[in-house]
């Protein structure tokens, strides 16, 4: 028995004549009276019965086109299989990030990914939160990290970003073991650009504190040499602090205070097989760095 065979015996028991199942399926008349009969022979029995009016399964006949029909619907299963995985050989992936995240979360994940996809080419486009949230938005790019939550997205938890203050060696905070929001406001401070200030502004607010902001600046690393200038204090998220630091001190913050960092997509039931393997393998890899 061959599919062919079967995909010509269903036409016939869905039309219920030869003639009219040969045009659905580009056969004629006759190969379709030769198909079902060497079928049934075999088979050694009979699966229609033939009148003028055209032909009708016999009881055993409907058995077995029932089971040919679970044939043709596992058999599609597998041609999709086989097709997604084509698929995944060859792909582009464009990601959107944010700099403290490409340099500490993606650069290793696309390294990882390359490892697993050797065909896969990945793209990066670099920004703000609002840049990659307008990308995504225009399917500039397939997936964008930002700080969590997104409105409007479907979002996938990475890690917790714990929240720092930095002040100058010199400054008279820097020997305290954590320092308290109160404290912070108090003193000239540098308001990080890049993100992160809704969520400065929110937990002040929350305190009912104004902080004395004096500098408000977009570059980490700019950020830092004022910071040990003496010239303000500030607070960044821990991914953004390089391996070696100039001379200030990073201090916990009392009570402490995450962003949660995480991948988002417009809609994974609408991405495609190389786009959700990506999430998925993004989720694995970095579950580590939390």
């Amino acid at each position: 028995m061959t599919l062919f065979q079967i995909e010509v015996l269903i036409a016939v028991a869905d039309v219920g004549n030869f003639t009219r199942a040969g045009e659905q399926i580009g056969l004629s008349q006759s190969g379709v009276s030769h198909t079902i009969g060497s079928l049934e022979k075999e088979l050694g029995i009979s699966l229609f019965v033939r009148n003028r009016h055209g032909v009708q399964l016999t009881a055993v006949g409907e058995e077995i086109v029932a089971s040919a029909r679970a044939i043709l619907v596992q058999t599609d299963r597998i041609k999709s299989i086989a097709s997604q995985s084509v698929g995944l050989i060859r792909a582009t992936i464009r990601i959107g990030s944010f700099p403290s995240a490409t340099e500490r979360l993606v650069h290793p994940l696309i390294q990882e990914i390359r490892s697993l996809y050797p065909m896969w080419e990945t793209r990066l486009f670099e920004g703000t939160y609002e840049e990659i949230r307008e990308w995504l938005s225009t399917e500039v790019v397939d997936v964008g990290f930002l700080s969590f939550p997104e409105e409007g997205l479907e979002c996938f938890p990475l890690i917790d970003d714990p929240l720092k203050a930095v002040v100058s060696a010199r400054h008279p905070l820097a020997m305290e073991a954590s320092l308290t929001w109160e404290q912070l406001a108090s003193e000239p401070f540098i308001m990080p650009m890049a993100g992160c200030e809704l969520l400065l502004y929110e937990e002040f607010g929350k305190r009912k504190l104004h902080p004395r902001i004096k500098y408000e600046v977009v570059d980490n690393a700019t950020i830092l040499a004022m910071a040990e200038a003496g010239i303000g204090v500030t607070v960044v998220p821990a991914l953004t602090l390089p391996p070696t630091l100039p001379q200030v001190r990073v201090i916990e913050l009392s009570p402490p205070v995450h962003r949660q960092i995480g991948l988002a997509v417009r809609s994974l039931a609408d991405c495609s097989p190389p786009v959700t393997a990506f999430v998925r393998e993004a989720r694995r890899y970095l579950s580590s760095f939390r």
